[in-house]
């Protein structure tokens, strides 16, 4: 037998056989007579690059050296002990969910994923029975139209993954380097204004995701909103990748944008581009896989998609993506003017009674300012949906929720039974846009308690002022921004002052049509300076506006001092 060497040794992993052998050593002979190798055809291997744990920051060290899904089993060692995480596990639970809570109390938060924020009444009814038998019974919904439950035993946690788990829903991958759950219009498929029902795109996306492992080391939190049009936005804009549906003659296609993150002042960018819906999600796949691969991991304070575009433009982004795609997306051309944008123009429509595009059918959008709500109100709300409705709620960004496919004849029985249980359809212009934060009860970065403070704002100011055009006053305890309060008509930035709970404040926020980044006006105003100041800064904006002319823009067109000193006077 030939003794030339051959370069195959096995074959779909097992070794060759004689016959395999003798074969191939004729054919390389072969070639090599002819003065080719086999090198001429396939690439020399590559040693295995070796990863350095020193060279990595903290977060990269934990994850290289157990990837966080693989730590269920040390959650139940630490369950079995009722004992709390150690650092690393700390950070590898957020992949389940879980938050610690330390130093502000020794115990978990929950953070579910609920993709499009629509939650069947057997989901909501469990997601109950769960805060009332193992936590303290404290629900909100968050700003990506989540539910997050709070103050869990660590011998606790494995019963309450199971049990969300049980019925459908999950809190895989809720925090941390992980996509967020995914936000969409909380009426689509209902909404008579929508362009495109975007629900089954979102629940499609969650599903790659969820089967997906390696969505689940980004370099950094990312976020992801759909927006088919309708009357309730999703605020896409304020998202890492947005997809907003447009109207093109007789087709629909979504135009997507790139970056937000308005912790940062930072919205989102158009991409200069065209999508079908068929392949929406091939495209936000793509985009996100670039961004696993070209992130920054080695400096956290950089490493949003952001910060890449920082130092890549639009169209270097683009070219990655559409080498992943295999091929190239289609550029906008077209006149503006030829581009027909959904309506989103009328103020809080995620409150009160609104007509379906079904016939007959409305959604009730519940008042719920700051997005507080207990075990028993859920089971109340489950009992009726199922009674007066379809057996659902969708959750909504502004942190409070709708009842959907009320008949016209059961609208007015609906909004008794709610009254009943401490909720009502209407709020004043003032409450129905208030959105706060966790705030400093149960979270280590927070400076103030922004939504005992929210509700103590708005219980004084609305005796003092009555307004004729809504406003939307956004509370978030630090920079983080997780109440987005760069984008609120005023925006109020929680901060220490010698020892004292109080707030920066800015003004002139806005999204979508309206999209603008607030200006700090005042700074370092202690909570209970700032509710006379709030309450001069209405005034002054009541007394000095044009006929008609919205809060944004009165203080878009005047300079900071002089809104300072029309925000000062009484007179």
């Amino acid at each position: 037998m030939s003794t030339s060497p051959v370069p195959i040794q096995h074959i779909n992993g097992e070794p060759l056989n004689e016959t395999q052998r003798q074969y191939l050593d004729g054919f390389f002979s072969g070639l090599s007579a002819r003065g080719l190798k086999f090198s001429d055809v396939e690439a020399a291997p590559q040693p295995e690059k070796k990863v350095s744990l020193d060279d990595l920051i903290f977060e990269e060290r934990v994850k290289h050296e157990l990837h966080p899904l693989d730590a269920y089993p040390q959650l139940l060692k630490n369950a079995a002990a009722n004992k709390a995480p150690e650092k690393d596990d700390l950070f590898r639970f957020k992949w389940n969910g879980l938050f610690f809570l330390t130093p502000n109390k020794e115990a978990f938060m929950a953070r579910l994923r609920i993709p499009g924020g629509l939650v069947k009444t057997f989901q909501l009814r469990e997601i109950a029975n769960v805060a009332k038998e193992l936590t303290s019974g404290y629900v909100q919904i968050t700003t990506r139209a989540n539910f997050q439950i709070r103050l869990i035993q660590p011998k606790d946690a494995p019963e309450v993954l199971r049990r969300i788990q049980s019925v459908g829903l999950h809190t895989r991958g809720a925090g941390a380097d992980n996509i967020r759950n995914i936000t969409a219009n909380p009426t689509a498929g209902i909404d008579p204004h929508e362009l495109i029902d975007v629900m089954p795109l979102c629940q499609e996306l969650a599903q790659i995701i969820i089967n997906d492992r390696s969505f689940y080391d980004l370099p950094r939190k990312f976020n992801i909103a759909y927006d088919g049009g309708g009357l309730i936005g999703t605020v896409e804009d304020t998202n890492d990748i947005g997809a907003k549906a447009v109207k093109i003659g007789d087709e629909i296609f979504f135009r997507i944008a790139l970056g937000g993150a308005t912790g940062h002042k930072a919205f989102a960018r158009d991409l200069g581009v065209l999508v079908s819906p068929t392949e929406l999600n091939k495209v936000i796949v793509a985009l996100v896989r670039v961004f696993i691969t070209n992130g920054n991991r080695n400096d956290r304070k950089k490493a949003r998609l952001k910060h890449l575009l920082e130092t890549w433009s639009l169209e270097k982004y683009l070219t990655e993506t559409e080498k992943v795609l295999g091929y190239e997306l289609r550029r906008v051309l077209l006149d503006p003017a030829q581009i027909q944008h959904p309506s989103q123009s009328a103020p809080h429509t995620h409150l009160g009674v609104h007509p379906q595009k079904q016939s007959g059918l409305n959604y009730v959008g519940v008042a719920m300012p700051v997005g507080q709500i207990t075990p028993k109100q859920m089971i109340r709300i489950a009992e009726i949906a199922d009674l007066y409705g379809s057996g659902e709620i969708r959750l909504t960004v502004w942190q409070n929720f709708i009842i959907p496919n009320v008949p016209d004849h059961f609208v007015e029985t609906v909004k008794k039974a709610l009254r009943r249980i401490g909720f009502d359809t209407q709020q004043s212009l003032l409450r129905g846009g208030l959105i706060a934060c966790t705030g400093n009860s149960y979270c280590k970065y927070a400076q103030a308690n922004t939504k005992g403070h929210a509700i103590a704002l708005a219980d004084f100011l609305d005796k003092k002022i009555t307004l004729d055009l809504p406003i939307n006053i956004h509370l978030t305890g630090c920079p983080h921004s997780c109440a987005q309060h760069y984008m609120g008509d005023i925006g109020l930035l929680g901060t220490k002052i010698k020892c004292e709970e109080g707030y920066h404040v800015f003004v002139g926020g806005g999204f979508g049509a309206h999209q603008a980044v607030g200006r700090q006006v005042f700074s370092n105003i202690v909570f209970e300076e700032l509710k006379p100041t709030l309450e001069k800064m209405l005034r002054g904006y009541l007394r000095h506006r044009e006929q008609g002319e919205t809060f944004q823009r009165f203080t878009q067109r005047h300079d900071l001092n002089s809104l300072q000193a029309i925000f000062s006077n009484d007179e």
